[in-house]
């Protein structure tokens, strides 16, 4: 065999594309006499990694990709600097003018995972039809004078002719991109309780929260505190991509205010042995802890989800249409009731994009997310007004969900740059209508530049969409960690407010009837209170609720709307993305988070909770303000079966049915995952603050450079 050195200091190029071709401009054919190649690589292993954790060690593992594209993704070795991973991949080649990149990572669980160096392994300088040993010295671009250590690798380049060849060529290099996007089934995990686990505490207790994670994938559980037998009772889904099931990695930390959480142990789940279609009780022991957690597993099909050209999609055709309307009719409404619905997103294009790159121009992609499924279209390569065509089909779990969509530009050696972004929630589309949508800032309170064409159709059983309206709220996965922030600390407090004034307004308004400041209303007042109060029934609570509805929605339908005009949340939003980009800077100037842990901590719990004291009441108001018309349908339908209920069974049988049920429910099943009803469904009901992310912007020709800069944080 023969050694070969390289170093990193190789041309940045730009090549094989797994992707179909954008509409930038073609290159010119190449001859058909190049063969296409198949190179072999065995990852070896890594010697003096860098340190990027503050134990002294790191979790490295490594990425190769070729034309910008990523091909590989190593395993993750962890607490270990001089790793062995002697794992093989074999690749297919076209050209080999474009150089093999080699990209090292430190993972960090629930952060963003660090950087530890990179190198070229250059094609065209390897023998054919050999196996060398090759040694990539690693650097970092920024600081080319560092030493990162090394991988070893052993390199085969083989040239492939025929058959293989043209059968690769007949295969559209968007198929494999396509493909690398879909997943294969579906993990739900049910995170049950902890047994045991280590005290980390000085008073002999722990504040435990649990970590998932299976690629790029990752959850975090709530903290139980002063507990070592600890009850989460939560419920999730990953997507399984891998045929073989892969692995999902588990750590459990407690929780410290004022300082770094303690580790706890880990935990490693092999899916590939697990049945299909069948539930697992899983009691895992923790490595480096003391303990046992306890977790169900169940391993399912993959729901509908494709990625297609404009061309060819199922609802352009009437006999797959007909098919799918049948699939969601009220005739099938006790028939797979998590499979609520189907949306297709055509994304057909973009216009006016801001300029990301020093060119002058912008390497664009668009990314759609519907919960927790994310697929993307290729990147159109040197471009502010791209055209991708493409049409994504999704599965709907809630039909209460918000699409998103984001605008990306490309970049080699970091991570994609943020051009725009719109929410569109999916009881608010309008099936069949082809719209420019207006592009927002990050946190979709003010406008950026550019818009995105698209088309979208939903498809759903309502009576489905009703009853999963009453289970928890699907969790998004972690992405990071809250941040304080003065300006949304100071936003929360006056929603609150707002709240809070709503209600002495109305006990001013009682009182006023008391103190006789309208002889009028007060006599009306009187008189009602004696008819109620020598009348009153239980069920008449339910049925008082449904007159602020009605009168709501009379007012609605003859064009006196009462709901809140959006610019007073408008105002108190205004300045929330020049906060976050101001606290991001500031971040990193002085790493004024790391010195405050305590600070941050006593701050984020303020922040949250006023926003969520603020939202519920926000949603309240909302519900009956006919804000999502189809929640206070739902909300009068169950009045009225209240209403009906109350009315026809006495108080204590329905009291005491509720209390057996309560009583029962853990004997019945150990392991069922605990809900309310009422807040359930008050989460899927908007907050102000999310009625006015959600509120679609008209298209502005001529945004000044000011505006623009202001809410493009990106």
């Amino acid at each position: 065999m023969l050694a070969l050195s390289l170093s990193a200091a190789g041309p940045s190029l730009t090549g094989i594309n797994i992707v179909e071709s954008s509409n930038a401009e073609p290159s010119p054919p190449r001859p058909p006499s190049p063969a296409m190649y198949q190179l072999d690589i065995i990852l070896k292993k890594g010697n003096k990694l860098a340190i990027r954790d503050r134990t002294g060690t790191s979790d490295p593992y490594v990425k190769f990709k070729l034309g910008g594209k990523e091909v590989f993704r190593s395993k993750t070795i962890h607490k270990n600097l001089n790793p062995v991973w002697d794992e093989r991949v074999s690749l297919l080649v076209e050209s080999l003018r474009e150089p093999l990149y080699v990209k090292v990572f430190d993972y960090d669980f629930g952060l963003q995972d660090d950087f530890m160096g990179s190198a070229y392994l250059h094609l065209e300088s390897l023998e054919h039809q050999r196996t060398l040993d090759v040694t990539l010295d690693l650097k970092d671009p920024q600081y080319p004078e560092h030493n990162l250590g090394s991988l070893e690798l052993a390199v085969t380049l083989s040239p492939k002719e025929g058959d293989i060849r043209d059968a690769y060529q007949s295969m559209r290099l968007s198929d494999v991109h396509r493909k690398a996007q879909l997943w294969r089934g579906i993990v739900s995990i049910s995170l049950i309780e902890g047994r045991d686990l280590q005290p980390m505490d000085a008073n002999g207790l722990s504040d435990p929260y649990v970590k998932f994670r299976m690629g790029h994938q990752k959850y975090k559980s709530k903290t139980m505190p002063k507990t070592l037998n600890p009850q989460w009772r939560e419920q999730f889904d990953f997507h399984l991509y891998e045929e073989q099931g892969g692995f999902l990695d588990i750590t459990v930390w407690d929780k410290d205010a004022g300082k770094k959480d303690d580790f706890m142990g880990r935990c490693t789940i092999a899916l590939s042995p697990l049945s299909k279609e069948h539930t697992h009780k899983l009691e895992l022991p923790l490595e480096e802890g003391e303990g046992v957690l306890v977790l169900l597993v169940t391993l399912t099909a993959s729901a509908t989800v494709s990625i297609s050209d404009l061309s060819i999609n199922v609802l352009d055709d009437p006999h797959e249409r007909h098919q799918i309307m049948q699939r969601y009719s009220l005739w099938r409404s006790l028939h797979s009731l998590k499979d609520v619905g189907m949306v297709q997103v055509k994304v057909i294009r973009a216009e006016g994009l801001m300029a990301a790159d020093v060119t002058g121009k912008s390497d664009p992609f668009c990314v759609v997310e519907l919960s927790n499924d994310r697929l993307q279209t290729h990147t159109v390569y040197k471009n502010l007004n791209p055209e991708w065509n493409k049409v994504f089909t999704f599965n709907v779990k809630d039909i209460h969900s918000v699409l998103e969509v984001t605008v990306y530009d490309e970049d080699r050696d970091r991570s994609a740059d943020f051009l725009g972004k719109v929410a569109i929630p999916l009881l608010n589309i309008q099936n069949g209508e082809r719209k420019a949508f207006a592009l927002k800032s990050k946190e979709l309170t003010g406008p950026t530049k550019g818009v995105i064409f698209l088309e979208i159709d939903v498809i759903f059983n309502a009576v489905k969409a009703g009853l999963q309206t009453l289970i928890p709220i699907e969790q998004k996965y972690i992405e990071e960690e809250p941040r304080v922030s003065k300006q949304l600390l100071l936003q929360n407090f006056n929603r609150v407010r707002r709240c809070i004034m709503f209600l002495i307004n109305t006990g001013c308004f009682i009182n006023s009837c008391f103190e006789w400041d309208s002889p009028q209303r007060s006599i009306c007042a009187f008189v009602l209170f004696v008819i109620i109060v020598w009348n009153f029934e239980i069920y008449m609570i339910p049925m008082a609720l449904l007159l602020p509805l009605a009168w709501n929605y009379i007012l609605i339908a003859s064009g006196r709307d009462t709901r809140q005009d959006v610019q007073a949340v408008e105002d108190l939003l205004e300045d929330e993305d020049e906060e976050f980009d101001k606290d991001d800077k500031d971040s990193e100037r002085k790493g004024f988070m790391n010195k405050l842990y305590a600070i941050q901590d006593v701050c984020i719990s303020v922040q949250n909770a006023l926003d969520e004291v603020a939202s519920y009441g926000e949603r309240i108001k909302n519900t009956f303000n006919w804000t999502v018309p189809f929640l206070s349908w739902l909300a009068i339908v169950a009045l009225v079966v209240a209403t009906i209920i109350i009315y026809c069974i006495p108080l204590r049988y329905i009291v005491l049915a509720w209390g057996v049920n309560k009583f029962t429910k853990k004997l019945r099943d150990p392991y069922t995952i605990d809900n309310n009803e009422l807040l359930d469904f008050l989460s899927r009901v908007p907050s102000d603050v999310q009625v006015v992310q959600y509120r679609e912007l008209k298209p502005d020709p001529n945004p000044s450079p000011n505006k623009r800069k202001k809410n493009n944080p990106g």
